[in-house]
């Protein structure tokens, strides 16, 4: 049975959720939590204080201790907002990897909204149909509009708690011109976000995170509900309330509201009144509290690419091939004239695979890399290579970490007259362990990009031999012939042989 664990370094808190894999599913075995407040210096001075960095270090160091405890096979530790703003967030970073040996991955705030739909969709019930959901973090508020657990649009804003506590809300309590700004600010910063989130039709509105479950838990106790009911839906009118009176209560008082406690009665202000406008906003009823979030969708995604025998493997496969066309889409590039690309792609990864010997996960990037080779003529055919390395690099693509952009974009660049070398400005973003791969996909895309030289023809078929010194691709010809694809293929002879040490030899049948 495999372990894993996942890590979720947030403006507010740290969290950690460690999970077994028991039949194809996951079973929570380790939850752990600490308020670190990462983001409070962030948000006011642009870095990480000293005391929010020895606070949160102190918590990863107590989550490695758990994490050794139960024997993780994998774990991945994510930063959100607060580490995206901070301008010292990366050394911080390297403090926390060699403390931990753990590379903390920065991911964007779609992202972020991605992951926690998956992890609500994974474990939440009554999600088959179209939902909103909203996650009001430390520093950010991602929402999302699903349909059949798909999603259909997300957005993230800046509405975190505690960077609305820090800008705005210095008064204990607040003062009148305080609420005022705040107000005017998320009231704005919603408008921008009401073309692309149109909530008709909506069957449920899930909250997660905090806050969410503090307006919750005060609701039900201003109703006599058993506070463990997943199913209460929290009601508008409670969550106003709630908000003004709470915006008008000292600290030490909100602390003793039911469900809020200490540490969060200093931040829930701002969080109230961002899920207040929000239901106002969208004329909704009020939302139900789920207790998923990020982490849970950090461990369905380690689940799906380790287990293709899962539903959530299927779903996450399917998601992740969406995005790359929609990025195709997007730049001009018909996918249709991609995919005999793609398809020769595929073939000469699995029949040359005794001689590439690259990883399994690199089928996704070559694939990847063949539909999106030519996005960068969207900007210039000068260079487009570059170009659409570049767009690679730095798109949001559902379900592709940073690095996994970065190796998909260097598999894109090198198609053209230059090759992949270590002092390049591409190759110095690949991972150094990753440098002999990216090197052997290049060449396994330049054949399959030579074998298409021709797109008004048909598909041509390639049969590939594989002999102890030599590589032998015999073509059949289409319709219109394959003399532009045989010599396209033996100009690419020298760098096969460079890379492989073996000859390349191709012929007509």
């Amino acid at each position: 049975m495999q372990t894993f664990a996942a890590i979720d370094i947030g403006s507010n808190s740290c969290r950690l959720k460690i999970a077994r894999v028991v039949q194809h599913s996951l079973h929570v075995v380790h939850e752990d939590r600490e308020v670190t407040r990462l983001g409070s210096s962030v948000f006011e001075s642009g870095l990480v204080s000293p005391e929010a960095m020895a606070a949160t270090l102190g918590a990863l160091k107590r989550f490695y201790r758990a994490v050794q405890l139960h024997g993780a096979d994998r774990v991945r530790a994510v930063a959100t907002s607060a580490m995206r703003d901070a301008r010292n967030g990366r050394a911080f970073l390297a403090w926390v990897k060699d403390e931990t040996g753990w590379e903390v991955e920065i991911i964007s705030g779609l992202e972020e909204g991605r992951l926690i739909h998956r992890g609500v969709m994974n474990n939440e019930p009554g999600t088959a149909g179209r939902c909103l959901l909203i996650d009001v973090g430390g520093g950010s508020c991602e929402i999302s509009l699903s349909e059949h657990k798909r999603i259909k649009e997300t957005v993230s804003l800046p509405l975190g708690a505690v960077r609305l506590t820090a800008e705005f809300l210095k008064s204990d309590p607040p003062a009148k011109e305080e609420i005022a700004r705040m107000k005017q600010f998320v009231a704005r910063e919603l408008r921008r976000v009401s073309r692309r989130i149109a909530p008709e039709r909506v069957s449920v509105v899930i909250a997660t995170s905090g806050t969410a479950a503090a307006l919750s838990e005060a609701s039900k106790a201003i109703h006599k509900v058993r506070s463990g009911r997943k199913e209460y839906v929290t009601p508008f009118p409670d969550v106003r309330r709630l908000t003004d009176k709470l915006k008008k209560m000292r600290n030490e008082v909100r602390s003793g509201v039911a469900g809020i406690g200490p540490r969060r009665s200093e931040i829930i202000v701002a969080g109230a009144h961002v899920y207040t406008l929000f239901l106002e906003h969208f004329s909704l009823p009020g939302f139900r509290y789920s207790d998923m979030g990020l982490r849970d969708g950090i461990l369905a995604q380690m689940l799906a690419e380790q287990d293709p025998r899962t539903s959530a493997h299927q779903i996450y496969e399917r998601d992740r091939w969406e995005a790359v066309l929609e990025i195709s889409r997007r730049y001009g590039v018909d996918p249709r004239q991609g995919e005999p690309v793609r398809q020769h792609a595929a073939q000469l990864f699995h029949d040359l695979a005794g001689v590439h010997a690259l990883p399994p996960d690199y089928l996704t990037w070559l694939q990847a890399a063949a539909m999106l080779r030519d996005i960068g003529k969207f900007m210039n055919y000068q260079g487009h290579h570059r170009h659409a390395q570049y767009i690679i690099a730095n798109s949001e693509i559902f379900g592709f970490t940073a690095t996994q952009r970065v190796v998909t974009s260097a598999i894109a660049r090198y198609i053209g007259k230059s090759r992949p070398e270590p002092e390049g400005r591409t190759m110095r973003q690949v991972p150094p362990e990753d440098y002999e791969h990216v090197r052997r996909s290049v060449v396994l895309l330049r054949l399959a990009v030579a074998l298409n030289q021709d797109r008004a023809s048909d598909v041509l078929r390639v049969r590939v031999r594989v002999y102890p010194k030599r590589v032998l691709l015999e073509l059949s010809p289409g319709r219109t012939g394959a003399e532009l694809e045989l010599w396209s293929l033996r100009k690419e002879a020298a760098y096969f042989r460079e890379v492989f040490r073996r000859e390349l030899f191709v012929t007509l049948v």
